[in-house]
């Protein structure tokens, strides 16, 4: 425990430094929803009727900036072959780091997020569930981005390459999450939708930290 305590410090630490990767987040996401009504038009009722789908879509563009990170550093100073002998099993290892980023990017997202739901004029009764649908699945982003990352270490133009493997694995989160501040917009209940994206979190809890420690192994081989 203590072990995985230190490196949980240890991540945040390193994380902190770089504190300019989750300023450029918030600023890709913020600028990406703001051009909308510029392409689409100022109709207020139209925005309301896109707004999910335009600032999830933003959230998932704007979280994928900061994953061919995850594992580059430790990558290019070697601490990635100390991680994978470290007596602090790397599937642990991948979760704290997981969890870092999640906290780094997504945290600051979901932050952000409400003064985008004014701008896109988003109703009030769909905010709680936009929330909680970024709440949801913003970790999944940055699980399946893990796989991603560690995937594509070490390789050319790596960033293209990772958006290339992650966007497809995604397309559930977004239908989920923008499917349920539909259906409040449209009179019906977004239980069905929540539920899919927290099986989605499941899973991904389960199976993304076993992917990408036999990646990273393969990695440093």
């Amino acid at each position: 425990m203590n072990a995985v305590s230190i490196l949980f410090r240890r991540e945040m630490r390193l994380a902190m430094r770089q504190s300019a990767d989750s300023l450029m987040v918030i600023a890709f996401f913020v600028i990406a929803v703001v051009l909308f009504p510029f392409g689409v038009g100022p109709e207020p009722n139209m925005l309301a009727r896109i707004g999910p789908g335009v600032i999830w879509v933003a959230a998932l563009l704007a979280a994928m900036l900061s994953m061919d990170r995850m594992f580059m550093g430790d990558y290019e100073d070697g601490s990635l072959e100390l991680l994978v002998l470290s007596p602090v099993a790397l599937e642990v290892a991948v979760c704290i780091k997981v969890l870092v980023h999640w906290l780094t990017t997504g945290v600051p997202l979901i932050c952000a997020a409400p003064l985008l739901f004014v701008m896109m004029n988003v109703p009030g009764e769909i905010w709680p569930v936009l929330l909680l649908t970024l709440l949801l699945g913003t970790p999944v982003l940055s699980l399946i981005g893990s796989i991603g990352a560690a995937l594509t270490l070490g390789a050319r133009r790596g960033g293209v390459l990772l958006s290339l493997l992650i966007l497809p694995l995604v397309i559930p989160v977004l239908i989920f999450a923008a499917g349920a501040g539909d259906a409040v917009l449209y009179g019906e209940g977004a239980k069905a939708n929540l539920m899919l994206l927290g099986g989605v979190l499941l899973a991904a809890l389960a199976l993304t930290p076993w992917a990408t420690a036999q990646a990273l192994r393969e990695a440093v081989a």
